[in-house]
Formats: structure tokens, sequence, C-alpha cells
């Protein structure tokens, strides 16, 4: 595959007895290969498995990212030529700023063993994703999206944070992959820089509905992360705290400290996928919420159901 290269084949690894599910055999109509392979238990098969792979593209839900660890053995052995990550989320500093990255998904401690292995890498971040941002309205029109979304805005509200639609992920990676300059980088491939402000005005103007504004300052998200720190020494599975803490230190991170920023991402040493790219287009905030308002949007992990059963 070149720089400019497109992608001429694709397979998917999935699990062996999810193999007959719709959404595989959907991919399979698509003209994606399936192989059924155990991501866990047998690394000899799994290795085989990925034998004449060139890129390894990690798509893992957050109960699962340990696997990642045999995966990158075995991408390593088979010869696997650029090993992505599951990551394309915000960018979080490490150190501490957000558990998910540190701690709770050990998404730093993952990223450290693919470099310890010797194992060619791109990870790539794409924002926040505008099906996660988008605000409920009065009328009950958005709950069937908006359940998993936060409620209140940390700050002044006009901090702003790169935004991508999830359904262009896909074309996002498949441009990076496709480049040498990205191997061994860390990639922000965002599509918009909005504030929580910005969208609910744009939610207002769209829907012909006045949002209610709930802000937070600084101290009261700070306790919020306490009193669930505190909650998991004593209970480490307990969900609820782990949703509390994850979500107040995302808002932390996004809406007071403003990590989520090509500026931010630049510190960090990141690439900027349009500065490589200029001129690739993508769906608009926009264009999503009016999908949204019509009842056309997907809601987020409906087949996920571990996140449906931990979010429960």
């Amino acid at each position: 595959m070149t720089a400019q290269a497109t992608l001429k084949q694709i397979t998917a690894f999935i699990r062996p007895s999810s193999v007959e599910k719709p959404a595989s055999i959907a991919l399979k109509e698509s003209g994606v290969t399936i192989v059924g392979v155990e991501l866990e238990g047998n690394p000899a098969a799994l290795q085989k498995a990925l034998v004449g792979i060139e890129v390894l593209i990690c798509a893992i839900g957050p109960f699962a990212f340990d696997v990642q660890y045999g995966l990158a053995d075995a991408a390593k052995a088979a010869g696997v030529k650029r090993f992505v990550p599951s990551s394309f989320t915000a960018v979080t500093p490490p150190g501490g700023v957000t558990a998910g990255r540190d701690h709770i998904l050990q998404k730093e401690k993952i990223f450290q063993y693919i470099k310890d292995v010797g194992l060619p890498y791109t990870i790539i971040d794409v924002g926040w994703w505008y099906q996660a941002s988008i605000p409920s309205v009065p009328s009950g029109r958005l709950d069937y999206l908006t359940k998993f979304n936060r409620t209140e805005i940390a700050g002044d509200g006009n901090t702003l944070s790169a935004t991508t639609d999830k359904r262009d992920i896909g074309r996002y990676v498949a441009r990076v992959i496709a480049d040498k300059r990205t191997i061994n980088r860390f990639v922000l491939a965002h599509s918009e820089l909005r504030s929580p402000n910005d969208i609910y005005d744009l939610v207002e103007r769209l829907s012909g509905e006045a949002l209610a504004r709930t802000y937070l300052d600084e101290a009261a998200l700070r306790k919020r992360i306490e009193n669930a720190t505190e909650k998991l020494k004593t209970d480490p599975k307990n969900a609820q705290a782990l949703w509390i803490k994850s979500n107040a230190e995302i808002q932390q991170s996004l809406e007071l400290r403003g990590d989520n920023t090509p500026e931010s991402a630049k510190k960090l040493g990141y690439l900027i996928f349009k500065e490589l790219y200029p001129g690739f287009t993508f769906r608009t905030f926009e264009s999503c919420v009016k999908e949204a308002l019509a009842g056309q949007a997907k809601p987020l992990y409906e087949s996920n159901e571990a996140m449906q059963a931990f979010l429960k």
C-alpha cells in the first residue's frame, strides 16, 4: 500500500460465536472478508490468522481493551506492518487527567506496550463524537439518542473542543493508514471545533425549543470526581461511580482545561489531519442535529450488550 493507495481488501476478525450475527452478515455482503477467530486463549491461531495482514485496526469496546496486549504480540510475530490500537476519542494527556486513559481503560499502558514490542503503530483520536454531544430537548424527541449524553456544562460553556461524526471515523482512518508519514505517530482527525454553548445554540435554532443550561464550576466538578473516587476505593466495580468519575474527568479535560483541541494536541506531539490533507470533506454537526431531530440518527451503543448492561 503506497501513501496514496486505496484499501484493496478488508478482513474483519470476529469471534466465531458472532460470525452469523446480522451485523457480520451485512459486512460480508458489503465485500468484507469475515474470519472467525478467538482474540484470547489461542495465540498460535491468532498469529496464523494475522499472517499477510498489512494494517491491523482495533475497534474494541471499553470492556475488552486488554485483549490488545495479545493482539499486539500476535501482530508482531505475524509481521503486521502497522498496528492501530482502539482510541478514536477526545485528546486527553497522560498523567492522571482522565482515568479512561491511565487507569480504567489503561490506554496509556497499551500504547506503551505496543512501542515496547517494536510494533509500528498509529494512534488516531477524533475528538468527541457529534452523537455524544447533542443535548436533549424539552419535547423529548431527542431522548432516543441522548440517554448517555451529559446534561450539564462545565465552566462558562465557551471552551472549544474537537468533534466528529462517528460515521466519518472510518474514512479518516482509511486516509491516515495509507500515509507513511503517520507511522509511529499520534494523529488528531477531527471535523469541527465546537463549544457547549455553540451546540446548545445550534440545537435551539434547529429545534425551535428553548434548552435549560446548567453550569458547573470547577469546584463542583472536582468534588464530584473526589466522591466517585472514594466510592471506587471500597467498590472498584461500582458502575455508577465509574460512570460519574469518567464523565466528570472528561468534562474537566474538554470543557475546563481545553485539552481536546488541535493546539493542545500539537503540544502532545500529534499530527493534525486537516494540515496533512486539506480539503478533506466531512459531515457537519448541523447535518447530524437535523438527522437527529428527524428521528433518523442511530443511538450510541444500541448493539453493544456489554455497554448496555453497564449503563443500566
